[in-house]
């Protein structure tokens, strides 16, 4: 916990994301627009969240649908150039998300000077992409072997898009994965982006972990937030603040700005 809160600077950060265009190879990329494109929309973005005063941002490829266990290449790469692109005007403490694969991700920490990642790095799941089995002692010893121990792991513990097929209640499997693999932080997530986190599910990871961070990954609005923070330590938010709540719009400077000027009085 001591680390967590020194590294995002508050006891119950909000994180929130730049979610880039679809990248190069998949399905959703405009060619029209090129790399430069992705580079704008995600300047404009980050701008905006860091005027609204968020505690940090995570960079992630959500456009990339659909997604992957293995990206190609040319995904962790573009992912590296458009943050490398935008690295004089991070201001905050920035996070990375390579959707659905943990290698990539931590390769992706090392490359760019990540202070945080976030994956699905445990369990076994049915997915929409197929059988799924994340390897956290291979990813977390190339973390190592990438020199980048200060980097935070961020677990992702009930996958989106996906069901368990490990049958132990959530809280058992949340507090096997701290045991096992010692995260910096842990996650509750609803069934897709942008849907909430059930709150019985966060407050029974909660219970069940008093001394690692708990934060909700998915679905906090404004609405909610002050139920959530409750409960959870922090939050990870990305639908809520976009044009219109939808999640593949761009940023809302004015609702980012809401939200935050809500948190501060929360907090």
């Amino acid at each position: 916990m001591k680390n967590f809160e020194s590294v995002l600077r508050n006891k119950k950060p909000v994180i929130a994301m730049v979610h880039l265009g679809a990248l190069p190879g998949t399905p959703l990329y405009k060619e029209d627009e090129g790399l430069e494109g992705i580079v704008k929309n995600a300047h404009k973005d980050l701008t905006a969240l860091q005027n609204a005063g968020v505690d940090a941002v995570m960079f992630g490829n959500e456009n990339d649908r659909p997604y992957e266990f293995t990206v190609d290449a040319a995904s962790t790469a573009t992912m590296a150039y458009v943050i490398g692109s935008l690295k004089r005007e991070i201001k905050i403490p920035f996070g990375v998300n390579v959707l659905w694969d943990p290698m990539a991700t931590i390769a992706l920490a090392a490359a760019t000077g990540a202070t945080f990642v976030r994956e699905i790095f445990t369990g076994t799941y049915a997915s929409d992409m197929g059988f799924w089995a994340p390897n956290a002692g291979q990813a977390l010893r190339y973390k190592k072997r990438l020199g980048i121990d200060d980097v935070l792991t961020l677990f992702n513990v009930s996958a989106e898009f996906a069901d368990s097929l490990d049958r132990r209640p959530l809280p058992d499997r949340a507090r096997s994965a701290v045991f096992s693999s010692i995260p910096d932080a842990v996650l509750v997530s609803g069934a897709i982006t942008g849907e909430a986190a059930k709150l019985e599910d966060l407050e029974s990871v909660k219970k069940v972990l008093p001394e690692t961070p708990v934060l909700a990954n998915t679905g906090v609005t404004h609405e909610t937030v002050e139920k959530v923070f409750n409960i959870a330590d922090g939050c990870i938010i990305g639908s809520a603040l976009k044009v219109d709540g939808n999640t593949w719009n761009p940023v809302d400077p004015d609702r980012a700005k809401s939200f935050m000027e809500l948190v501060k009085k929360i907090r």
